[in-house]
């Protein structure tokens, strides 16, 4: 075993930080696969378990002793697994996922073997990590391991160190004659795929993983993402030869990749990968795992647009869900449920970094909730707002037996009502409404639902339709009829309705459509079709009365249009309705529909 003297900062602490098809703007449920087509190995649905990370990172009194991140130990992890054997296992929970510093001493010191691979602590995992993965095992569970991309500098050994099954190659025959650096925190040097050397690393680092007997791998640090970019930090290549060397060991092993990653690369994500991390680490180097604010709260603004990219083989990672300890998450029980709640709809993995031997009886609630497991477990694809991202947002996807997933949140810092209506679904009338937290059906409510919501709340409901389909009159945005101002104009859009748009609004650009024309006068919710490859905001108002400003998610990207839906009140007859940009950059415009009544 070599052991290197050259220390750096712990891997992930630098950080400053289904196939859909959609009707009526809602996620509709398909088939998991075609039936020629063969489930997926793994990732067939998001997975479930446990992550050490949150407690490594943490400054929670107790839980790092022996100073920052001494947390992960095999003796930790050993009784992690008992615990999610005991109280998880029959809910689901499968993984135990070890994460980064395993190969590393309490001073951040590595330990690599003689072929530039990591190899256990000593100290920190006695018995070597094939003894863990073979315990994890004997309980009936599958066992996650962590290695950032790249060669990691204290590996490289002056290019001296042979690769392991490749005569003749040697860690100067893997990289760039450079050195450049790569990953989120350029600890490592950057892999040169053009050299036939390099997979042949990448192979012997498979085949120790899969000799050792680990299910999952999480390789962190993969760009572009974490806000940076350029060829340095472009790691497509490795997740590339990691599947390609994963396949090459035939152990079915799923490959998880972190983090903030690129939307513009999500092609190659789905790709080669099974599931990647849409954002920053949620947890907040704090005293407790958590908080609001940095960053559980931030998700409702970065998943829209990656919604449409999750299925089975590859899901969106909103990372831990540490909902489960009470005081240490940091965090109120309603912001608690919310935290759930979201992850569970957004079809996030869901993976506790809590303490599994101290959940409190609420986090026990949460996280063991068979009707919530099911929802995210199940056929029905990953929910998207259908309402703009304001402080009261819901969120809804369309089930294949023709109810709905339907999340209402309040994300102010007070409470407020949060109303879902049944138009922004797709129809009117009545239906029936079940509380899937509280395992209650509520009854029937017509026209809409509305729950006053505690700060930082949420209520998740099934919506069974029990009224007629609405109809809507469509109006155009590139109509000749509208009128445009300032730097609006029209431009082709081959995802748009008419195969146009209104772009270009900002800076006091304006579209105002012309005959709105309603039966009588009241709050329709008109649905807005947009295009926006980042979040934007703009004023809407009807008849020049006073305007509201409404934030719209992403998209995603700039060929992709999807809809949410905003109150606007009309008088009986010809209306209008405007988009303002005001002072900033607003989204494109497809059309709008207009309910034939209120």
């Amino acid at each position: 075993m070599r052991s290197s003297s050259y220390s750096v900062l712990p891997t992930r602490a630098l950080r400053a930080m289904v196939v859909l098809a959609l009707t009526a703007g809602i996620a509709t449920a398909v088939p998991a696969a075609h039936a020629d087509t063969p489930a997926p190995a793994v990732a067939a649905k998001p997975y479930m378990g446990w992550s050490s990370w949150s407690m490594q990172s943490s400054k929670y009194p107790g839980l790092n002793p022996d100073g920052d991140y001494s947390y992960l130990t095999e003796a930790n992890v050993l009784k992690q697994t008992d615990a999610m054997a005991a109280k998880l296992k029959p809910y689901g929970y499968e993984y135990v996922n070890i994460d980064a510093g395993w190969w590393r001493d309490r001073s951040w010191k590595p330990e690599f073997d003689q072929y530039a691979r990591q190899q256990a602590d000593p100290v920190r995992f006695p018995h070597g990590m094939k003894s863990v993965a073979d315990h994890i095992h004997a309980k009936g569970l599958k066992a996650g391991i962590y290695l950032p991309v790249g060669l990691e500098k204290e590996a490289y050994d002056e290019g001296r160190a042979p690769i392991h099954n490749a005569d003749g190659c040697t860690t100067a025959d893997i990289v760039y004659g450079d050195l450049r650096t790569t990953n989120g925190w350029d600890s490592a040097y950057k892999l040169d795929f053009s050299k036939p050397c390099t997979q042949k690393y990448v192979d012997s680092q498979a085949r120790l993983l899969a000799d050792w007997g680990y299910d999952f791998l999480k390789l962190d640090g993969v760009g572009p993402g974490f806000g940076k970019g350029g060829d340095q930090y472009d790691n497509v290549a490795d997740v590339a030869a990691w599947q390609k060397a994963i396949a090459a060991t035939g152990r079915p092993l799923h490959l998880e990749i972190s983090w903030s990653l690129d939307i513009g690369h999500a092609a190659d994500w789905k790709k080669y990968s099974n599931g990647w991390r849409i954002d920053t680490d949620v947890e907040c180097y704090c005293n407790t795992l958590v908080s609001w604010e940095n960053s559980v709260d931030d998700r409702w603004d970065d998943a829209p647009g990656w919604t449409r990219h999750a299925g089975p083989g590859g899901w969106n990672d909103l990372d831990s869900l540490d909902v489960g300890n009470g005081a240490m998450d940091g965090l109120t029980k309603a912001e608690r449920q919310s935290y759930a709640t979201l992850w569970a709809i957004a079809k996030s993995p869901l993976y506790t970094g809590d303490d599994l031997t101290r959940l409190d009886s609420y986090g026990v609630s949460l996280l063991t909730n068979r009707e919530v497991i099911a929802l995210n477990q199940g056929s029905t694809p990953p929910a998207r707002p259908i309402t703009p991202s304001d402080a009261q947002q819901v969120w809804a996807a369309k089930n294949a037996d023709g109810s709905y997933t339907v999340a209402l949140f309040n994300l102010a810092d007070a409470p407020a009502p949060v109303s879902a209506d049944w138009s922004s679904l797709g129809f009117t009338g009545r239906a029936a409404v079940r509380d899937l937290w509280n395992h209650e059906n509520l009854g029937t409510y017509k026209n809409k639902v509305t729950q006053a919501l505690p700060a930082h709340g949420s209520r998740l409901f099934t919506v069974t339709p029990h009224g007629t389909a609405l109809t809507t009159a469509a109006y155009e945005a590139e109509s000749a009829s509208n009128t445009l101002s300032g730097n609006a104009s029209v431009a082709d859009c081959g995802a748009c309705s008419g195969d146009h748009k209104v772009g270009n609004l900002y800076l006091g650009g304006t579209l105002r459509f012309n005959d709105v024309t309603v039966d009588k006068a009241g709050t329709y919710m008109v649905k807005v079709a947009y295009v926006s490859g980042d979040a934007r905001s703009v004023d809407i108002s009807a008849n020049g009365n006073g305007a509201t400003r409404h934030a719209f998610p992403s998209t995603g990207d700039w060929g992709s249009v999807e809809s949410v839906s905003v109150p606007v009140t009309l008088k009986a007859g010809a209306n209008t309705i405007t988009f303002d940009s005001g002072s900033s950059y607003a989204p494109d415009i497809d059309r709008i529909d207009v309910p034939k009544s209120s």
